[in-house]
């Protein structure tokens, strides 16, 4: 059986996380007398539902994220903003093209091709994470930032002259409040049993779909099927009807398919769907 990637809770907040009493007690008078001037159908019109009748929250309804919840946003291409409850951002994939909105503590890169990665990231980002090694070798990353652990498991790619580059992809591994969430990046090859051990329970997948430069549609259902998500978002070059064949051929194959109306949703161990679903968020978080 693979490995559990879950980690406890989060420790109790220290002395210099807590807010005073008075600015407290303010705030939340404010958001109540806020919420009971609102009508009610203005209210309602904010939860958008998602196909599985879980509200597709988006992080401005409340001012913060519960411990079991974490965020994520589809930027564009194959980068996700993904935020968590004790308001760390990451950026998956940045490339300095395909930008959220505000700026990320942490951003990982793949270096399959320029639309994956920047050597000019903002200076002000505090963790930036090559899923390569630009001088050739290993790249291993396990860290803890606050209330998540990130860790890689590096694969093999090929250029374009088809030639394999050997450990030139990571698939990233975010753990937070109680969810293992993947990002394949720029996925090219089956996974052994090996990864798969390596990666342990996955909750939630970032998966290319592209069916052309990284994985052909057969061996990326095997990926998933072997990895066995809750939960798969597709990603990568939504072109020449590549979302719609994945879409087609991921029904076919039994997962409901929803498609959400906002690139934002809040998720948790609670309101995972109970079977593997895919869900296609619209790009432009």
């Amino acid at each position: 059986m693979p490995p559990s990637c879950r980690l406890s809770p989060p420790a109790a907040a220290g002395p210099h996380d807590l807010m005073p009493a008075h600015r407290l007690v303010s705030r939340l008078a404010a958001l109540l007398l806020t919420l009971l001037l609102l009508p009610g159908p203005a209210l309602a019109a904010c939860q958008l539902l998602a196909g599985n009748g879980a509200p597709d929250r988006l992080p401005l309804l409340r001012a913060a994220l519960a411990r079991d919840e974490v965020a994520i946003r589809y930027i564009g291409h194959s980068t996700f903003e993904i935020e968590t409850p004790r308001g760390v951002r990451i950026a998956t994939d940045y490339n300095n093209i395909h930008r959220p909105a505000r700026l990320p503590r942490v951003v990982t890169m793949n270096g399959a091709h320029s639309t994956h990665f920047t050597f000019s990231p903002d200076p002000e980002i505090e963790h930036v994470l090559l899923g390569w090694n630009p001088k050739g070798g290993p790249m291993n990353h396990d860290l803890m930032v606050e209330d998540v652990r990130i860790r890689n498991l590096q694969t093999n790619t090929r250029g374009w002259d088809g030639e394999t580059r050997q450990l030139g992809n990571s698939i990233f591994v975010f753990e937070v409040a109680d969810l293992c969430i993947a990002h394949l990046g720029h996925l090219h090859h089956r996974l052994t049993d090996e990864d798969l051990a390596r990666l342990g329970q996955i909750d939630i997948v970032f998966a290319p779909v592209d069916n052309a430069s990284t994985l052909r549609l057969d061996s990326l259902m095997a990926v998933l099927k072997a990895v066995s998500p809750r939960l798969v978002i597709p990603m990568h070059a939504y072109t020449f009807g590549s979302l719609d064949g994945f879409t087609a051929r991921a029904a076919q194959e039994g997962y409901p398919v929803e498609l959400s109306q906002t690139p934002g949703m809040i998720v948790s161990r609670g309101t995972l769907p109970a079977r593997a679903t895919v869900r296609v968020l619209p790009p432009g978080g």
